[in-house]
């Protein structure tokens, strides 16, 4: 049932919004450059791999050394706009109908915090990742890694289509009010660092 309400969904959501889309890219291709897409391999279900898309939200600016420079200096205020209105993760319907991710779940984290859950923790990756979750109704990136990861263990253990539609609907004002977008002190949500944040 889920796999076809996120088809359903996602297919609808992709005609219905296809000028939106565009427009977006040539917003991105104007304000950013190129490329207009950010793609990053994320952990899926049983921390299978994947590629995460998104609309580009960050300028590719670089240290002498070729590290990227901080979230903060990468992240001007059409970046910010456009994460604060969720529209740079229109692009992940697309991992939706794909099969890769759900329209509800735990939202995909970074490859390289895999080693650092506890094994409690790693239980978020029982079910498939999703565009919005119980973690994002609750705090969104205004909350505690731990608390984050906690929100999202509850919800496999308590996942249901009920659960489900009640986050969907929540996301939308959550959306539409523009809050929890960011951490206290961060540009973005701070980086993982494992039991350190516990």
């Amino acid at each position: 049932m889920r796999r076809l309400i996120d088809l359903i969904v996602s297919v609808t959501a992709l005609v219905l919004l296809a000028p939106v889309f565009v427009v977006i890219a040539l917003i991105v291709r104007w304000k950013l450059g190129s490329p207009i897409m950010f793609r990053q391999l994320r952990p899926g279900l049983h921390g299978k791999p994947f590629w995460l898309v998104k609309f580009r939200s960050m300028h590719e600016s670089r240290e002498s050394s070729g590290a990227s420079r901080p979230d903060s200096d990468r992240l001007d205020d059409f970046g910010r706009r456009l994460r604060s209105t969720s529209l740079d993760e229109l692009p992940e319907l697309l991992n939706v109908l794909r099969g890769d991710m759900s329209l509800v779940g735990p939202r995909p984290l970074l490859m390289e915090y895999l080693p650092l859950y506890s094994s409690r923790q790693a239980r978020r990756h029982e079910v498939p990742p999703g565009l919005t979750g119980w973690a994002q109704v609750h705090g969104r990136n205004a909350t505690t890694w731990r608390e984050r990861l906690e929100l999202d263990v509850w919800y496999v253990d308590n996942r249901s289509l009920w659960i489900d539609l009640s986050i969907l609907w929540r996301t939308i004002w959550l959306v539409l009010s523009r809050s929890g977008t960011g951490h206290a002190g961060h540009a973005t949500m701070p980086q993982f660092r494992g039991r350190e944040d516990d």
